[in-house]
């Protein structure tokens, strides 16, 4: 059974003020119609013989989780409710204790854009025998620019007997820009998408010997779940988790790591500059949204909600108002985009 497993929970920090706690970047509709979580259930429903996927969110995500989902059509779900993050790893490890040892779990975020659908599905077909041979797969993307605002993966050789499939050498962080560059111009990596595919009771395996108290704290989180409603982890016993992601925890540890090249237009959309190169744009390299004016402005974005927004003889910037928050920088430097630490104190 290949059983699809969302994670819902991402912030999108460096997507405000679009994305903040209180309408995280899942929910976000900003390639069209359909949020990022529509969009990312809507392509795993593709894959063959996929089961109904495990919805891993916030207590307080999973009613505007549901209603996303009803308006697709998607009432067939599980839904894991985390009373705090606790990142990727003990997410996907709650979802493989509920499956059957020999289920397959594809471990999706729900805040990325793939544009090839098909590619996505032929990728997932490939990875699925390496899977079932024990292997823990993930999905590198070809990068095509030196960018220092994803992790790569460094390529090992074939995995023997499974064509298409490599071992993984190495994982790195977010490099410097001289280091992005010495990685794109060397041919030996990928960009890490964030996307896994492995047995559910191979990466419980994995994980009990990385981090048996993260293994331990979800089982006791899970206490004794019925198969009707959503799972709602016990709140004491999911905060005394260990905190960690899926990469750093296990991948980076086994010696089962896999990875199958994804060419599919992927993007995790993690910037205004991500979702200005995902967008359909002007003859002037602009993506204007809303009731916005642009004059004598190019390779910009600029979004406006209610009120009206004019931007002037400017070059490569975001400007995006959502009527209670207005965010003004260079394209350049969207990945330096933080909530801001405002002050709050008023005068007596």
């Amino acid at each position: 059974m290949l059983r699809p497993v969302i994670l819902a929970g991402g912030s999108g920090t460096r997507l405000w003020p679009l994305s903040r706690p209180e309408h995280p970047k899942p929910l976000a509709r900003v390639t069209g119609g359909h949020s990022m979580l529509q969009q990312t259930v809507l392509r795993a429903g593709r894959l063959a013989e996929a089961a109904d996927p495990i919805i891993v969110c916030g207590e307080d995500l999973y009613p505007p989780v549901s209603d996303h989902l009803a308006e697709i059509g998607v009432s067939g779900f599980r839904g894991v409710l985390e009373p705090v993050g606790r990142s990727t790893a003990p997410a996907a490890a709650a979802a493989a204790l509920l499956s059957a040892v020999d289920d397959l779990l594809l471990v999706l975020p729900a805040d990325h854009a793939i544009e090839d659908t098909e590619a996505f599905v032929e990728a997932v077909e490939r990875a699925v025998e390496a899977a079932r041979a024990g292997w823990l797969v993930t999905f590198g993307v070809a990068p095509d620019r030196p960018e220092t605002g994803y992790g790569y993966i460094e390529h090992g050789p074939a995995v023997a007997g499974i064509p298409g499939v490599i071992r993984i050498a190495s994982f790195r962080e977010k490099p410097d820009r001289p280091t992005a560059r010495r990685y794109l111009d060397s041919g030996r990596y990928s960009w890490n998408s964030g996307m896994f595919l492995f047995r559910a009771g191979t990466f419980v395996d994995e994980l009990r010997s990385a981090s048996p108290g993260m293994i331990h704290q979800v089982r006791a989180a899970l206490g004794d779940e019925s198969d009707n409603g959503p799972v709602v982890l016990d709140s004491q016993a999911f905060s005394a988790c260990p905190e960690g992601s899926i990469d750093r925890i296990v991948m980076e540890h086994t010696r089962h790591g896999a990875m199958v090249p994804l060419e599919a237009g992927w993007s995790d959309l993690g910037s205004w500059a991500a979702l200005w190169e995902m967008a359909s744009r002007d003859q002037e390299g602009n993506m204007v949204t809303g009731p916005a004016e642009v004059r004598s402005v190019s390779s910009s974005y600029v979004s406006a909600g209610e009120r009206p927004v004019l931007v002037v003889g400017l070059d490569g910037v975001i400007v995006v108002d959502t009527g209670d928050a207005v965010l003004v920088a260079a394209m350049d430097r969207a990945q330096d985009v933080r909530p801001p630490e405002l002050s709050r104190d008023q005068p007596d």
